[in-house]
């Protein structure tokens, strides 16, 4: 229970798993990645009915998403955060599944996560994800408002280097403040 895995959960008389009194204190965190329509999104989840305090994710590899510009290990959500509230979910995007595919980023992530709960107890939880099952993934492309969608394996190419760009000079940073600027390929 402290400094180490969940503990196992007690199973009724009938089979079905119920929480203790105990577990059901506990907060449970974890990382998880979502594919929607050619794009990939990483979240950080309290799944449990009570908050987590400190939680930090440690990655196994080194993987960058945003056209491979931000190595995602270094956002704040996976540093340190400091409150995390029931049932709360922070995401952000990775990337799209071509430019993530395409630049051979690891695709066997695993995730160890650590969090506190409010009488201080240190809990540890390590994720393992498989990102090839999003690899052929068929979806849906919209080129224009109101024109016909098609159905593709993979997005249409996109030429980053003619896209015009805002005169912010913090567009495309990786180390800027917010990434409400993203702009997603047409």
């Amino acid at each position: 229970m402290i400094a180490g895995k969940m503990p196992p959960r007690k199973r009724t008389s009938s089979g079905n798993a119920s929480k203790t009194t105990d577990e059901s204190e506990q907060p449970d965190v974890i990382v998880d990645f979502r594919f929607e329509q050619g794009l990939i999104y990483i979240a950080l989840i309290n799944i449990s009915d009570v908050p987590a305090y400190g939680v930090r994710v440690k990655f196994n590899k080194v993987f960058r998403g945003l056209g491979g510009e931000c190595e995602m290990a270094t956002l704040g959500l996976f540093q340190r955060v400091l409150f995390l509230a029931p049932q709360k979910r922070i995401e952000t995007l990775l990337d799209s599944s071509r430019a993530y595919f395409s630049r051979r980023e690891p695709t066997l992530i695993k995730a160890q996560v650590t969090f506190r709960d409010q009488r201080r107890r240190i809990f540890q939880r390590e994720i393992t994800h498989d990102l090839r099952v999003y690899k052929d993934i068929s979806y849906v492309v919209n080129s224009e408002p109101g024109s016909t969608a098609t159905i593709a394996l993979t997005p249409p190419p996109h030429d980053f280097a003619s896209t015009p760009r805002p005169e912010d000079p913090t567009y495309g940073n990786p180390k800027r403040q917010s990434l409400l600027q993203f702009q997603l390929p047409r």
